[in-house]
Parts: C-alpha cells; sequence; structure tokens
C-alpha cells in the first residue's frame, strides 16, 4: 500500500471530511487550502493550486507593494503526505503540511519549507542532522466588558494557582498533542498573569519544524473550543512579560553529538565544535534575528533585563545572554548538550528559524571561529567599553536595522537563495513601512496573524 493510499484510508475509516493542506509564507502565518475527502486524490498527486502572491503577503495581511509577486502567477501547494495528522480538536478534519511547487513540479525557490528540507539535505549529504526543540511561550486571554483584551488570569510565575486555573485547558491540550504524536517535554505557568510555558519533546530537522505549528494550531484549537483567547505575540501587553519562542538546537553527524565533549569533566561538556557554532550565531546574529524576531513589535521585547537578551554574547545557565547553554544531567549528558538561541519569538517562520540558525552555526565550525569566553553575568550589568573589548554589542533595537545586517549577509543569503532571500526582505520591509501611523508604531494588526 502506498503512502498515499493509506491515507485515503485512514481518511475514510475516520470519516475525516476536511483535510487542511498548511504552508507558511514570509509573514509567519500558516495559511493554505481546505480539500473536500473526495477531492483529496488529485490533491495528493498534483497538490492545489495557490497564488503567488501568497508569497507577498505580509503579517498585516497586505501585499507587499513592491513585492515581486503579484496577481498573476499560480504555484501549487503539495502536501508532505508524511505530515497527514488527524485533528483532535476539529470533528472530522485533518492536516498535512505542504511545499510549494512551480507549476513544472519542482520545488519553488520562493517556498521556505522546500528551502529547509533541500538544506538538510545537502548538510545530510556529510551526515550532519539537527535536533530541535521550540520552547514556546504564550497568554492564555479573556475579554474585558469594553472589549478589551487582557490576560486570562492574574497568578504568577510557577505558582501552583496558575496550573489550577487552566489546570482543564493544559490537561486537555497535553492529550491533543500526544494524539497527534508530540511528547510533552516541560510545562509551568511562566512570568506574566495568564502567561504559559509548554513544551513539546524535540525532533529531528524539518519534523521540528513541522511540529512546531501544528503545536501552535493545537493549542489554539482546544482553547477556542473552551471560548478562551489565546495570543502568541511578542510582547501582547505592554506592561507584562513579553512572549518568547527560544530554540535549543544540537548538531548531531553519525550518531554522535557535535556539541558533546565526552572528556570534559563538567554539567556543560561543550566540545570544539559546539563553541565554534556558537560563534557562529554571534557573528550573524544581527542579520539572524530579522529571521527568529521578524515583526515590529518583536523589538519592544528584545530589551536589557527582561531575560529575552539583548546582547551578542554567550554563557553558561545565562538567561540573559543571547546563547545560553543549559547544563546537563550526570545520566545522559550527550543527549542533553545543546545551545539555546534566546532572540526568538513565535512570530518567527520556523522552516526560515531553523535555516538560518543552522547556516550561521555551521558557517562558525567551516571558520573555527572563537566566541570568546562566557558571560555569567548580566550584560547590562558591565561597562560599555569592557563589552566593546570583547566584541559584545547590542542586538539590533529595531526590525528596520535587523532588515539591513540581514541584507548584507552573504552566509544567510546563500543558504536561502536569492528568490526567497528577495521576497523576505521585501514583505518585512512593507511591514515596517505599513506598521508606523503619523511617525506612531502601530503593531495592533498581530492580534489578528499570531
Amino acid at each position: 500500500m502506498t503512502e498515499s493510499d493509506n491515507i485515503r484510508h485512514r481518511v475514510d475509516a475516520n470519516n475525516i471530511e476536511l483535510v487542511r493542506i498548511v504552508f507558511v509564507n514570509n509573514s509567519g502565518v500558516p495559511r493554505g487550502r481546505v480539500v473536500d475527502s473526495e477531492k483529496l486524490p488529485g490533491v495528493l498527486e498534483d497538490g492545489a493550486n495557490v497564488t503567488q502572491a501568497m508569497q507577498s503577503f505580509n503579517a498585516l495581511d497586505r501585499l507587499a507593494p513592491d513585492g515581486q509577486y503579484g496577481p498573476a502567477g499560480e504555484v501549487r501547494v503539495v502536501p508532505d503526505t508524511d505530515t497527514f495528522t488527524e485533528l483532535p480538536y476539529d470533528d472530522r478534519t485533518a492536516i498535512m503540511l505542504a511545499d510549494l511547487h512551480d507549476l513544472d513540479g519542482n520545488p519553488w525557490d520562493a517556498g521556505p519549507r522546500a528551502r529547509l528540507g533541500e538544506y538538510l539535505r545537502e548538510i545530510g549529504a556529510d551526515g550532519l542532522t539537527p535536533q530541535l526543540s521550540f520552547e514556546s511561550e504564550f497568554y492564555y486571554t479573556d475579554k474585558t466588558e469594553r472589549g478589551e483584551t487582557v490576560p486570562m488570569d492574574q497568578t504568577t510565575c510557577f505558582s501552583t494557582d496558575g496550573m489550577r486555573s487552566a489546570h482543564e485547558l493544559i490537561l486537555e491540550t497535553v492529550d491533543a498533542l500526544k494524539s497527534q504524536g508530540m511528547g510533552l517535554a516541560a510545562y509551568y505557568p511562566e512570568y506574566g498573569p495568564g502567561q504559559q510555558e509548554l513544551v513539546i519533546d524535540h525532533a529531528s530537522g524539518l519534523t521540528a519544524a513541522d511540529e512546531q505549528i501544528l503545536f501552535k494550531e493545537t493549542i489554539k484549537g482546544v482553547a477556542h473550543q473552551h471560548d478562551v483567547g489565546v495570543t502568541f505575540r511578542p510582547n501582547p501587553f505592554p506592561n507584562l512579560p513579553g512572549t518568547g519562542c527560544h530554540i535549543h538546537l544540537s548538531l548531531w553527524q553519525d550518531g554522535e553529538n557535535r556539541m558533546y565533549d565526552p572528556s570534559a569533566d563538567s554539567r556543560y561538556p561543550l566540545s570544539d565544535a559546539g563553541r565554534h557554532f556558537i560563534a557562529g550565531l554571534l557573528k550573524h546574529a544581527p542579520a539572524l534575528v530579522a529571521l527568529t524576531a521578524p515583526t515590529v513589535e518583536s523589538y519592544d521585547r528584545l530589551t536589557p533585563g527582561m531575560w529575552a537578551s539583548a546582547y551578542t554574547c554567550w554563557g553558561h545557565d545565562n538567561r540573559e545572554a543571547m546563547v545560553r547553554v543549559p547544563s546537563v544531567s550526570s545520566e545522559t549528558p550527550e543527549a542533553e548538550t545543546r545551545v539555546e538561541f534566546k532572540p526568538s519569538d513565535n512570530t518567527n517562520n520556523p522552516y526560515l528559524a531553523q535555516l538560518g540558525l543552522l547556516a550561521a552555526g555551521i558557517d562558525g565550525i567551516e571558520r573555527e571561529l572563537d566566541p570568546g569566553e562566557p558571560i555569567n553575568t548580566d550584560p547590562s550589568d558591565i561597562d560599555n567599553q569592557v563589552l566593546s573589548n570583547r566584541g559584545i554589542t547590542r542586538l539590533p533595537e529595531s526590525l528596520d536595522e535587523a532588515l539591513d545586517a540581514f541584507e548584507t549577509d552573504a552566509v544567510l543569503a546563500e543558504a536561502l537563495g536569492d528568490t526567497l532571500h528577495q521576497s523576505y526582505l521585501e514583505v518585512k520591509r512593507s511591514e515596517c513601512e505599513q506598521s508606523t501611523d503619523n511617525g506612531e508604531v502601530d503593531t495592533s494588526y498581530l492580534s489578528r496573524s499570531f
């Protein structure tokens, strides 16, 4: 039985009526088509049509005015049969993640998921496989009588009160995640009132990015059943903690963790390759955040003292550092040795975020870059001249500034390819321009998208 035959059998056996064919464009917003199950065989064979302009739509749901894709032209949304998932929160519905192909059936140069897949095959030829986990935070929300969006409750960080107030939602969400093959790695009420951190188990490469999309859809889907709002915005409430999506990453080669030094007598057994990888992240940091913190509002979160990271430094379990090296257990040190990239939030496209981090880190390994000594204190407490002497700089303070760095970063440009690199710049530049009204920045549009 072919995979397509297997999917059709599951659709029939489980009374699936609708199948969502989903891709993520440059805006970071999941989009797609819904297919009637009777039409599914043709879509599995040839994909579903969609306008090219989708790749020039920004997070404001507007077409980038100078974008290279407009009303003329079409591509195909081609589902990956390996991602077929029955949705536990929407009746008689399934989902498949998809690539964008041109009309000749080839992966489209402007398609983020296909480009990541190609890059993973390239490094896979050298035996390299990344393992990732997207550590997402979000707020459960409610509406006041005046229609204002507010946190669901007023509970405090890590508190048992917060565990109780969200218990039914979290329990049902964990069940829904597990039914889709995603296991729970960690959960606790976060810093802000009504804010949660729920993390699924790590996965390799493309699967990790796919599961990040399914994870966010599940959080929203279960909350919707309970008439509870959800926001993944990086700074939805100006006077409350921001919301991140820290990315944990390790790099494996032929079954061994390249970041792990088995001879190290330390809770931080980082190898030379791991240090070089970190150095690559630091080197390309100003450009990387254009992919990992890709909205105007993202930079309201990336400020000193917020545990979101604001400086190009690294440290051992330092939650103010851009790159944190977590401590490991004595039982499974190789499996746990990894880096955590902190200046990232849930408005990113996880395919592009992973692609950028890998390209930057592997560049560091290939060039044997030196990250310097770790910083194990808040960098904002260190004298500016000392930071300067160590080559530590402030991360970009706006999306515009990050895009300037991204535009001229040759390593990231090569990783994305000319077409995707240019179209991403066009979309994100348009968001900067369209978010400003009479000199004031308005990011309220994010409430519809994230």
